[in-house]
């Protein structure tokens, strides 16, 4: 099921300058939870014709070993976080950070300039593209301030324990599953004063694909 949000004032998206037509590519920002199906959505909405930036693949190559970000995140954090073989042991940073909000915030910290940077000349090399749409999947979407850009912002909602049942599917163990949950419950009242439209995937595959179906008809129409 779909419903509208709140229509918060939209800025200039990342990449885009006024005088830009305004047939561009609408940009939609896409949130939710972990275990929620974001990118189950994402996958739909790519069939239907929208160009899909996945910031948290973006972030994970800015943080690959070697690079700039990954030392200075060894660095801060300590040595401990980086494997035998140099890169980053992003799951024991995980570990740390989604346990102590204060550390989650200094990885952020740390993180969101970098990304940000280069997510703003993505944005606009892909909306110059000529896409029928360009989807920004970011979990950090209204914490970097990205939300205020995009011209819709869609959050994907289900009950903590269907995430639960689905991240252990997965693979991940209860005990990480839970932590994760827990560490993005408090952001969920500023994900859904941002968003301009809640789906939620509780039910059937099929009905939220109708959903999102009908959602991405209204708000990048063909022709």
């Amino acid at each position: 099921m779909t419903t509208p949000g709140p229509s918060p004032q939209r800025g200039h998206s990342p990449g885009h300058s006024p005088g830009h037509s305004p047939k561009r590519a609408p940009l939609i920002g896409l949130i939710g939870p972990i275990g929620c199906g974001k990118s189950t959505v994402a996958g739909w909405l790519a069939d239907r014709g929208a160009a899909i930036i996945d910031a948290d693949e973006l972030t994970r190559e800015l943080m690959a070993s070697g690079t700039p970000l990954a030392d200075s995140i060894i660095g801060h954090f300590g040595e401990q976080y980086r494997r035998p073989d140099g890169s980053l042991d992003r799951g024991a940073l995980g570990r740390l950070v989604f346990s102590d909000p204060a550390r989650l915030a200094e990885l952020e910290a740390l993180v969101h300039p970098a990304v940000n940077d280069r997510l703003a000349r993505v944005v606009g090399d892909t909306r110059a593209a000529g896409p029928r749409a360009v989807v920004l999947e970011a979990i950090k979407l209204v914490e970097a301030g990205h939300a205020s850009a995009c011209d819709e912002v869609w959050l994907i909602v289900c009950k903590p324990a269907t995430q639960l049942v689905r991240l252990v599917a997965r693979g991940m163990n209860e005990a990480d599953a839970g932590q994760r949950i827990a560490a993005q419950s408090d952001s969920l009242a500023s994900w859904r004063a941002a968003a301009t439209r809640i789906i939620d995937t509780e039910g059937s595959p099929e009905a939220a694909e109708r959903a999102v179906d009908a959602a991405f008809e209204e708000a990048a129409p063909n022709g």
